[in-house]
């Protein structure tokens, strides 16, 4: 994928959105990713500060989405492949769908990294997630590196991470 294209995809999703009295800032490329901790489908806590200082992939998704059934392989061949050099990566269900039925995509796809299924849809909107799938890459200092809409294959993994790995 070209340089030219991941910039083009930047413009798609990074984020706004209204809160209480005023409005948030729009975050982007460069912007602190927002921190938050969530429990896993093993029970697991999970902040994302804690990861300070290995790139992270955050992929929202939800059981129904064709997209996020085609290219889990590919995440967990990615993971696989570049977990031991410090890559961290998390898979967000940001629909309604029951618990059993989160577990079952996570089974059924053999997931290796962490899945969060209860308080997904409160994670993706706190990252203003409208569409799904939709995959955030952010730096080892913590900074956003891009949003992609839609599926990821390797060589965009291998561009955006690939000086962190």
């Amino acid at each position: 994928m070209s340089g030219k294209f991941i910039s083009l995809l930047l413009f798609f999703v990074l984020f706004s959105s209204a809160c209480g009295e005023g409005k948030k800032q729009p975050l982007a490329v460069g912007d602190k990713a927002p921190d938050f901790t969530a429990v896993s489908l093993t029970g697991e806590t999970i902040q994302l500060s804690d990861w300070k200082g290995s790139p992270i992939i955050l992929r929202f998704w939800s059981t129904d989405c064709k997209y996020c059934r085609a290219d889990t392989p590919i995440f967990n061949q990615y993971f696989t492949k570049y977990n031991g050099k410090g890559l961290r990566m998390l898979y967000v269900n940001t629909g309604p769908e029951p618990m059993e039925e989160i577990k079952s995509f996570a089974a059924e796809l053999d997931i290796v990294f962490p899945v969060i299924g209860v308080g997904g849809a409160a994670l993706g909107a706190q990252y203003n997630v409208k569409i799904v799938p939709q995959t955030i890459f952010i730096a080892p200092d913590g900074t956003i590196l891009t949003a992609i809409l839609g599926g990821v294959g390797e060589a965009e993994f291998s561009e955006i991470l690939g000086k962190y790995l």
